[in-house]
């Protein structure tokens, strides 16, 4: 079942990551980034939001070598090509560079990273929770065990399965083009961390 779940979940992850981009332009993006940015100066103040931004901008540095978008330094050399050749080449170049869809998957990526980042701002707060979840979890293990009672494979499986579906659910919502509330996005890892803390209590120990 788990397995199945996430494979299920991955497809449609990928499936949707593949076909945002095609949908909205370039500008549909940088529009939400904008929004959410006044959103979160006027929820986390100037400074936070600003340094939430900075930190979004060197993830998307970070990630411009694993990205499908050509840089214009990697475009083939046309140096040694003359005539109706170097038109022609001119012309591709120019056509994959200014690719719209390529612009929008940067976009794209750009929002994440900003929602990431404004995520990220919540995690000492959010680590403590679900590393005090887990640790719940895994003392309910321990109690099952020395009370000799059975585990509970089933529980188990749909914990596990709906922590998958959390996270996929929240990736998407990382590129989603569309309004996200500053407390929406914590509420994901608080999710993930309580599933996971039931899904450790419920899986075999032996006493």
């Amino acid at each position: 079942m788990i397995r199945a779940v996430a494979i299920l979940s991955l497809l449609i992850l990928l499936i949707l990551v593949l076909y945002v981009p095609s949908a909205h332009p370039p500008e549909r993006f940088l529009a939400q980034l904008r929004d959410e940015h006044q959103i979160a100066t006027g929820y986390w103040g100037l400074q936070p939001a600003t340094h939430m931004l900075d930190r979004a901008v060197r993830m998307q540095e970070a990630t411009a070598n694993v990205t499908p978008i050509p840089a214009a330094k990697d475009a083939p050399s046309t140096s040694a090509v003359n005539g109706a050749v170097l038109l022609e080449m001119t012309s591709v170049n120019q056509r994959l560079f200014n690719n719209p869809y390529f612009r929008s998957v940067d976009a794209l990526l750009l929002l994440a990273s900003y929602r990431l980042s404004t995520l990220l701002e919540w995690l000492p707060l959010l680590a403590a929770f679900v590393m005090a979840a887990i640790a719940d979890g895994g003392f309910a293990r321990f109690i099952k065990a020395k009370e000799f009672r059975q585990h509970d494979p089933e529980m188990f499986a749909l914990y596990a399965s709906l922590s998958i579906v959390v996270l996929c659910a929240t990736v998407i919502g990382f590129v989603w083009p569309m309004r996200l509330h500053p407390l929406l996005l914590p509420c994901a890892p608080l999710i993930v961390g309580a599933l996971a803390g039931r899904a450790l209590g419920c899986f075999h120990l032996r006493g």
